[in-house]
């Protein structure tokens, strides 16, 4: 352990319960959180799956299925299990 890490313990157990309690709730939490993406990258990522999927959709020629058809199949599909 390093000696800030001492130091922040030490600080740590000298709070009041309840504030210990918060704080050792936070930290197991911390070490499961993914590192933040960048906002703007994810937004990029959308429009371009977007658009690919707009293309893809435009050369098939598909209009796709109507909504009743598809319901249908679904709920013979989760029906039947």
């Amino acid at each position: 352990m390093t000696d800030r890490a001492r130091t922040v313990l030490r600080d740590a157990l000298a709070l009041e319960r309840d504030e210990r309690a918060d704080i050792a709730a936070e930290l197991p939490a911390s070490l499961d959180e993914e590192p933040a993406e960048d906002p703007a990258a994810v937004e990029a990522a959308w429009a371009e799956e977007i658009e690919r999927r707009v293309r893809r959709a435009g050369s098939e020629g598909s209009a796709g299925e109507p909504w009743e058809e598809v319901r249908a199949r679904l709920k013979r599909r989760f029906t039947e299990e």
